[in-house]
């Protein structure tokens, strides 16, 4: 997402009012408010200045964190909560199971075929049943 120009300043604006409202409930001399506010409106502009020419991915960092990966089939179900899902599950032949998890992995039809020694049709089809099984259960 990129830097939205019209909701920093509103967003600013509101933060400003009701510090300006704060200083004048405790008495503060309105040339002294006005400064503030001059001043905190060039720092702001300073910022928005920066934050538009940031790209994307400088402006919101991500913080990568090692993925929890599913090796086997029995890490597969035993990361299961949901009772209806873990019965779908363990009701389905290892075969499925195992193409399941490699599409968890995000391997390709093609990809899963040559690793179970089976045509990708076979894959879809192993699929599209469980999807179906799984509509019916959930």
């Amino acid at each position: 997402m990129s830097y939205n120009k019209a909701r920093a300043e509103k967003k600013w604006l509101k933060w400003k009012n009701a510090e300006e409202e704060q200083l004048r409930e405790l008495g503060v001399d309105e040339e002294i408010i006005q400064r503030l506010h001059t001043y905190d409106w060039d720092v702001f502009k300073s910022d928005r200045r920066y934050y538009e020419k940031l790209s994307d991915t400088e402006l919101y960092p991500v913080q990568k964190e090692k993925p929890h990966r599913i090796h086997t089939v029995q890490e597969l179900l035993d990361e299961i909560e949901n009772e209806y899902l873990l019965t779908a599950l363990q009701s389905e032949d290892e075969m499925t199971l195992q193409i399941v998890l490699y599409k968890l992995d995000s391997y390709t039809n093609d990809e899963i075929s040559k690793k179970c020694g089976i045509s990708a049709n076979a894959v879809k089809l192993r699929m599209w049943k469980f999807k179906k099984k799984l509509k019916n259960i959930l």
